[in-house]
């Protein structure tokens, strides 16, 4: 196994599963290079309140997409739902359901880079629970290689992929933010019981990649912490922000600020932490020679639910059922987990368990922490995730230095953490989307 470059390893991705070189490249070179179709169970809408249609959109992101065509129905966000975010710089294509709203009322909605096609009704809205996983093209260009050179390194990475039944898990870098990573650390600083740094480092961390006048301006707050005048300086883009900060200004309270954010937002802080802690882990187990795909004694496995991981039937891996498990693994039926670590959290055993403990007697932090005992709205109980990525990526080495790889993925796993094995981009190049300034100014 490879050792990941830097800014992989400080989002706890420390390993690159395949041993055979990358072709480095480059993403996103156009919008349409990256394509996401959500894929659903068939299903037939035949009459209810809600209003289900098919969105395609380039260059949005989900929940600016809802507040502008909520503006242009006028109606509110409360009554659209659906099943995923996706990436902004992409043509996606997803379903949503809008809460009694008439198929005439869409001739309001005109948006730029925006296409809805009406698939009918129903009685109950779309949300996560309907989504099976997201069908993926996403095209590497400017690939420095001959076409059969690029063939071979893709065939061997390919190759690899199969042979281990596919790859980790990881939680990518979306799940921290690309432009700025920052999303974990806010929520560390809340498990840490600190949610002054925790909302400073929202509000005025600045990274990289930001432009310049954001990066002055949030620098400025990190300062003098000048709400009023922070307001003036942000631009209206950052709204979330601007929404804490005006809340600040009423009320001192640093642990409260975060509820005027969504339900949805205030969430993602801890959870991107325990996907921190869980990359670790995971990185930790892979080191230690111990399988994904299969179980050993101490394990907690899920089993399949319509032919996916359902991490709501869990069981325990001992000697008395070991075996039996594996059988199940081998025809994909059961599934070894890691645990996304909470107040309810109950670690494994073994090995595994140990692996687990270790990760969090070095963070310094206790499964009780996750209460957020300052706002327990940011808290959580935890879960547990499957450990492999069962994938089987197709690539076509295109002309003019290019390459389009087609995979489909579950709900909920990350198109990165498969073009990674892929690119195995330099440190500097594509990899510095996830440069972390050091947070110790706070």
């Amino acid at each position: 196994m490879m050792e990941a470059p830097p800014s992989d390893r400080l989002l706890g991705m420390e390993l690159y599963a395949t041993d055979s070189p990358g072709c480095k490249g480059r993403l996103r070179a156009e919008i349409e290079d990256f394509v996401v179709e959500e894929i659903y169970e068939d299903q037939s809408y035949e009459g209810g309140r809600y209003l289900v249609v098919e969105v395609e959109k380039v260059d949005w992101e989900t929940h600016h997409l809802v507040r502008d065509l909520s503006r242009q129905l006028q109606i509110s966000q409360k009554r659209f739902g659906w099943a995923g975010t996706k990436d902004k710089k992409a043509v996606t294509r997803q379903r949503m359901s809008i809460m009694s709203l008439d198929e005439k009322q869409l001739q309001r909605a005109a948006l730029p880079g925006v296409k809805i096609r009406v698939l009918g009704r129903s009685n109950r809205g779309v949300s996560l629970g309907d989504l099976r996983g997201n069908r993926f093209a996403v095209r590497i260009r400017e690939v420095d290689l001959d076409h059969e050179e690029a063939a071979r390194r893709v065939a061997a990475v390919t190759g690899e992929i199969e042979e281990r039944g596919g790859l980790p898990n990881y939680f990518g870098v979306q799940r921290f933010g690309e432009v700025r990573p920052v999303t974990h650390l806010v929520g560390e600083a809340l498990v840490r019981g600190d949610p002054e740094r925790a909302a400073m480092t929202y509000l005025a961390l600045p990274f990289p990649r930001e432009p310049e006048t954001t990066r002055e301006a949030r620098g400025r707050l990190l300062a003098d912490r000048d709400f009023g005048r922070a307001l003036k300086e942000y631009p209206l883009r950052l709204r979330y922000e601007r929404a804490m900060m005006a809340r600040l200004l009423e009320e001192e309270d640093y642990s409260r600020s975060f509820d005027v954010l969504a339900t949805n937002l205030k969430r993602l802080f801890v959870h991107a932490y325990q996907s921190l802690l869980y990359n670790r882990i995971l990185s930790r187990r892979m080191r230690a020679g111990l399988p994904l795909g299969r179980a050993v004694e101490g394990d907690v496995v899920c089993f399949s639910k319509g032919g996916l991981p359902d991490v709501d039937r869990l069981q325990k891996v001992d000697k008395s059922n070991i075996a039996a498990v594996n059988r199940l693994a081998e025809r994909g039926r059961a599934f070894v987990t890691l645990p996304l670590l909470g107040h309810k959290s109950a670690l494994a055993g073994g090995l595994p368990g140990d692996i687990e403990r270790s990760v969090l007697e070095e963070e310094g932090v206790d499964l009780s922490d996750f209460r957020v005992g300052a706002n327990p709205d940011l808290g959580s109980p935890g879960n547990r995730r499957p450990a492999l990525l069962r994938v089987e990526p197709v690539a076509e080495i295109e002309d003019g230095g290019s390459i389009l790889l087609k995979f489909d993925l579950p709900a909920g796993s990350y198109a990165t953490v498969v073009l990674r094995e892929y690119m195995k981009p330099a440190e500097g190049a594509e990899a510095d989307r996830s440069v972390v300034p050091s947070s110790d100014i706070l």
